[in-house]
Order: structure tokens, then C-alpha cells, then sequence
């Protein structure tokens, strides 16, 4: 019975039904379970050997950053910080790291150093993260560019580098205003398809020796023998996160969208009809002791998924994704006897050259141990699953556009490049005051987040269905604001009244700009009073309490939200009150012609209030922001995305 029922749930998540609403907790929550069980604040591989800085770290770090985005449990960021403060010191000197190795596997937790200076701004993972971009800086290159996987391995280039360096490479110059750098980037991916595609199959050979010198190279081509598939895996994960931090504008960019088409075909057509999964030697099913393997399969499924959700592929690709994810699901994921979630059927390493040597041969790759809780593997599943748990929603408003405005509320500071940018309630900000966690959330649902640097005009809001207006600048803020004017009001308002749905989210006394925001407000029956409420004295978190009436509109499955210092709200027909706190007016709603208003007197999506790491998660702000943006959506008039141009 135990094993029907399982069935019934792997068919269920591949028919699109969301595996979490029949469980108690996701896979990727009960593999992250194990993980912070097993690896409790860093990775120990071998009993009795100091931790060392370590790529497959990397790889598991990257899951947990993932099911911390989704989720705003702070246990994940937590446990992201422990595992990187282990080897980080104050001054940003990292433990066990020598740049004297220039080996790219050292790069790979590079990316989780971004992530915590961009959440905390504490200076030490910048600077650490700093040190691994000097040492691609000097990175050994082959003749024509291309990084040498390691010191040790001169003139030779794997596919498993460009995962452990190009999405480090692609985030650190995106963060750090590098835009030369996107070029290079592409030209290791290009560099390394041009000499190890094989144009029958479409596959990449794991290595390429450009001295042809290495017993394991063809003398002729200088490639290795064989396709191992965790190669091509890391190849396609490489292509897929470097991608994502591309500009648009960048040249290069189209060349490496191309080779991710030809990788992904490639990719399907070696899929195992039976099971879904992909064999260690990717292209010999049937030799005497292939097998199919987890990590790979993971990898697989999970960067054809990502490519999908972010536009890389099209959509008829999740199929491959789909079928390999029920395939992990059977094959790979089983429950211990102390109700521990694992993953069996990962190869622990496979690789060229060195001592004693690999000589790359068949024999060889089936010589390597295969075992449970791979961290390799296990990363790689958290972020297969983190992807596979999206798919259910991701369709739901795919044709819709969420415009952030950058206009009444446009501070500007300077970052730690000393370059002045936009901020305080932005898409890209990660720290407490940013939006990046409501951005995700609108992500989640396929909306696309924009951002409006100008005055909202019947040009500039004809493709957006949402526009988000938060804070407008007074003087305190921005020496010179942009105030809201009659015709910004007049736009607004005809843009919301042929359907648009307008999102207001202001803030107390002192912290905003009333009397011209309140052109705006009014046309739609909603005043902001210059006051303030619901103080908060230090962390006495119980003066931001707001409770949730059962059967709530916009919030039918939170009892409790948490709003600090919040102005009242006063009404006029059109707008009602949606929820309120005594008589103090906490949700206010317009309808106006086809369109809609949301009013409230706090920004309370904000990150402080939604990722966790701040307020008690009785306060159900991040869950509440699921069910807000999905009410949003629902406001959108199917007419309107139809007109769209």
C-alpha cells in the first residue's frame, strides 16, 4: 500500500500537482533535513581530516540559498552563514584556501560570499569573495583563453570548471559592476564546445588537453575518451546560472543561448525512456556495468528546468524534466529507519590525470565508489527540487508584468564600488530594505518584475498589469523628489480604470511625502493621514500585530501579519476597507472601471518583514505574500493582457 501511494504521488508531481500539498514538508525541505543533520555547520568528508574549503560545499550551499528563497526560514540562512563563517575570518582571509593552486574548484562557494554580502553588507565576505575573483584574474589559460582547470593540470580544460568558476564569475560582476567580464564568460563556454562537442552525438567528452600530451587525450583531438554525464551536467548547470546574470545587451550573449539549445536536445536524446534518468557513461546504456546515476540526473533536471522557467528554453522542454524528476523520485530518494530522507546512486568522483592516475577509460569511470548522501548529489537534488516545486505555478500569469516604481520613491546610494544606485524597496536589493523576496514571489507565479524609472505615463505603463508605487520621497529622503503631479494622477488613473491594478503601499510621518502622493490617493477615495501607528518599541514585536479575520479577502489563510508604524487611512467611495485593526483602516480596496487599488499605510514586504531572519515566524508576512500576489494576479483582467503589445 505504502509503495501505491508513493506512486500515486510521483504521478501526481509529474501531472503538475505541487508534491508539498500531499506532504507535510517538500522534498527539498526533508533532503535539507538530512543535510543540516549529517553536515551540521560544515563539511567534514573524511573522519579524522580537518574540513576544507571545498566545492561540493558549494554545491549543497547553493540548494539551502535556494529553499531559503522560497521559504523565509531563517534555519536555511542560518545554516548557509554557519557553514561559510566556518572558514571565513573578520578581516575576509578564507581557511584552508591557497590561490597559489589556481584551481576553479576553489571558486564554486564564491557565489553563497555574494549572497551573504548582498544580504548583510558585512564587508569580510566581499573581501573574500574579492579573493577569488583575483585568482581568475591570473587563472593559467589555455592559448586561446580558456581557464586551465587547475594548476596542476596545465593547458587542459574540463567541463566540471566552468560550473565551479563562470556562474561566480557572471554574479561577482554583476554585483561588482564588471560588464567586460560577461565576455569572457562566454567565451568559455564557447571555447569549450568548440573543442569538445562531438557533432554526431551533440555530447561533450569530459576533458580537452590542448598539448595532447596527457595519456588520457587523443593525439590527434587532445579529448578524452568518454561522456561522462556529471560533466555534461555541470556544463548545463554552468550555462544556465551564468545566464541568468547576463545583460541582454551583451553580444555574446545569443552564442551561449545557442549551445545551451544544442546541449539540452542532446541531452534528451539520451535520456532513459524507462526510468527518465541519464547512465554515468551517458551514451552506453547497455555496457556491462552502467548504470544510472543521481547527481547527474539531478543536475539534468534541474538546469533544463531553471532554462525553462527563465526563458532560456521553451516550455515543451519541462518534459524532460518532469519525467526526470519522477524518475530521481523512485529510483534514488528512500526513508531510514529514523525517518531520514536520502539519496543513493551518486558516483563520489571521476576525473583525469593525476595520482594515482586516471586514464579515463570505461573501466575506469565503473571503477569509482558510488554511495548515499554524496554531497555532490545531494546539493544537486535540493536544487532539482527547489525548481521541480515551482513548475505548478509557474504558468499561472506567465503574460504578466509587475512594474516596481523608481520615480517618487528614487534614493540613491553609494555601493561599496562607490557607485551611486537606486535603493531602498528595489527588486535587486537582498539586505532588510530590499524587495528581492517579494520579486521572487511574483517570480513563482510567472510574472516578470519591472522596474519604472520615469514618470508613469499612458506610454510607459501600457505593458505592465501591476505597478507598485512604495514610499514616495520627501526631502529627508531625496533632496530633490519627484512628487506625484495632477497628470501623473490622471495617468494613473486612466491606465487603472481600462484595468490596471495599482498597488500603494506608504508609510507613517516623517519616513514619507503625503501631500502630493495624496493627488494620487484621492482620485480613488484613498487618504493617507500624516500620523503613525502600530508603534514598536525595540523588538517588542506585539505593537505591529495585526490579526486576520477568518474568511479574509486577500489573506484567507493567515491569522496573523505584523505592520509597524503604519499611517491611517481615510475613505471615500470607491474604496472600502478590507481589513482593520479596531477602527484604524489596515487594507483598503478601490474599484475603478476594470481596474483595482490595493492601499495600506506600511511597506510590509519588504525583506525585514519576509525573509526570516528578523520577525518570529508567527508573523506570517513571507506566506502572506504568496496569497497577496496571488490576489493581485487575480485582479488582472484577462482583457487586458490580451491587448498588450
Amino acid at each position: 500500500m505504502k509503495k501505491q501511494i508513493r506512486l500515486l504521488m510521483v504521478l501526481l508531481a509529474v501531472a503538475g500537482f505541487s508534491v508539498k500539498s500531499l506532504q507535510a514538508q517538500s522534498y527539498a525541505e526533508k533532503m535539507a533535513a538530512t543535510v543540516m543533520t549529517v553536515w551540521k555547520d560544515s563539511l567534514f568528508m573524511d573522519p579524522g581530516r580537518p574540513a576544507r574549503w571545498t566545492y561540493d560545499q558549494g554545491v549543497i550551499l547553493k540548494g539551502i540559498e535556494g529553499l531559503w528563497l522560497r521559504t523565509g526560514d531563517p534555519k536555511y540562512f542560518n545554516y548557509m552563514q554557519k557553514c561559510m563563517d566556518f572558514f571565513v575570518n573578520e578581516k575576509g582571509e578564507i581557511r584552508t584556501y591557497k590561490q597559489a593552486d589556481y584551481n576553479l574548484d576553489n571558486i564554486l562557494c564564491g557565489r553563497i560570499l555574494i549572497t551573504l554580502f548582498n544580504v548583510t553588507s558585512k564587508e569580510k565576505y566581499y573581501k573574500a569573495a574579492t579573493t577569488l575573483r583575483e585568482q581568475l584574474k591570473t587563472q593559467p589559460r589555455t592559448n586561446a583563453g580558456g581557464f586551465w582547470h587547475k594548476k596542476i593540470y596545465p593547458y587542459q580544460m574540463w567541463l566540471d570548471g566552468l560550473y565551479m568558476a563562470s556562474p561566480f564569475y557572471t554574479e561577482y560582476a554583476a554585483t561588482f559592476n564588471e560588464p567586460t567580464a560577461f565576455d569572457d564568460v562566454a567565451h568559455q563556454f564557447i571555447e569549450m564546445e568548440k573543442h569538445a562537442r562531438d557533432e554526431k552525438t551533440g555530447l561533450l567528452y569530459h576533458g580537452w588537453d590542448e598539448s595532447k600530451q596527457q595519456k588520457w587525450a587523443n593525439p590527434q583531438t587532445g579529448l578524452s575518451p568518454h561522456f561522462w554525464a556529471r560533466a555534461m551536467a555541470w556544463y548545463g548547470m554552468a550555462m544556465v546560472d551564468a545566464l541568468e546574470n547576463f545583460p541582454s545587451e551583451n553580444k555574446k550573449k545569443d552564442s551561449v543561448l545557442a549551445i545551451l539549445k544544442r546541449f539540452a536536445d542532446a541531452v534528451k536524446k539520451v535520456q532513459d525512456p524507462a526510468t527518465g534518468l541519464w547512465y554515468d557513461i551517458i551514451n552506453m546504456p547497455t555496457a556491462k556495468g552502467n548504470y544510472v546515476e543521481a547527481s547527474a540526473s539531478s543536475m539534468f533536471v534541474c538546469a533544463i528546468a531553471k532554462a525553462v522557467r527563465l526563458g532560456f528554453l521553451p516550455a515543451s522542454y519541462i518534459e524532460i524534466s518532469k519525467k526526470g524528476y519522477a524518475g530521481i523520485l523512485k529510483q534514488f530518494i528512500e526513508s531510514d529507519a529514523n525517518g531520514q530522507t536520502n539519496l543513493k546512486g551518486t558516483v563520489t568522483v571521476s576525473g583525469l590525470g593525476g595520482n594515482p592516475y586516471r586514464d579515463g577509460s570505461y573501466e575506469y569511470y565503473m571503477s569509482e565508489k558510488v554511495i548515499v548522501n554524496d554531497p555532490k548529489g545531494v546539493g544537486a537534488f535540493l536544487q532539482a527540487a527547489n525548481e521541480m516545486e515551482l513548475v505548478p505555478t509557474l504558468n499561472t500569469a506567465k503574460d504578466k508584468t509587475v512594474l516596481l516604481d523608481d520615480y517618487f520613491n528614487s534614493e540613491k546610494k553609494k555601493d561599496i564600488m562607490g557607485i551611486n544606485r537606486s535603493y531602498h524597496y528595489k527588486w535587486y536589493e537582498m539586505y532588510n530594505n530590499g524587495f528581492s523576496f517579494l520579486g521572487n514571489v511574483f517570480k513563482s507565479y510567472g510574472v516578470q518584475t519591472q522596474t519604472l524609472s520615469d514618470a508613469p505615463t499612458a506610454k510607459n505603463l501600457k505593458n505592465a498589469d501591476i505597478y507598485l508605487i512604495v514610499d514616495a520621497d520627501n526631502t529627508a529622503d531625496n533632496p530633490t523628489p519627484n512628487y506625484v503631479t495632477a497628470k501623473d494622477a490622471d495617468e494613473v488613473y486612466n491606465w487603472v480604470k481600462a484595468g490596471g491594478v495599482l498597488v500603494l503601499l506608504h508609510n507613517d510621518k516623517g519616513n514619507a511625502e503625503f501631500e502630493h502622493f495624496n493627488l494620487l490617493g484621492d482620485k480613488f477615495g484613498i487618504h493617507f493621514n500624516e500620523d503613525s501607528y502600530n508603534k514598536v518599541i525595540n523588538n517588542d514585536y506585539t505593537g505591529g500585530k495585526i490579526e486576520i479575520t477568518a474568511g479574509n479577502a486577500i489573506l484567507p489563510n493567515e491569522k496573523k501579519i505584523y505592520e509597524k508604524e503604519i499611517c491611517s487611512i481615510t475613505l471615500k467611495s470607491p474604496a472600502t476597507a478590507v481589513l482593520k485593526k479596531d477602527d484604524l483602516v489596515i487594507f483598503a480596496v478601490a474599484k475603478v472601471g476594470k481596474g483595482t487599488v490595493f492601499a495600506t499605510g506600511d511597506p510590509w514586504l519588504y525583506n525585514e518583514y519576509t525573509d526570516g531572519r528578523k520577525l518570529p515566524l508567527e508573523y506570517e508576512n513571507a506566506k502572506a505574500a504568496k496569497d497577496f500576489v496571488s490576489w493581485l494576479i487575480k485582479q488582472v483582467p484577462v482583457k487586458a493582457n490580451n491587448t498588450k503589445k
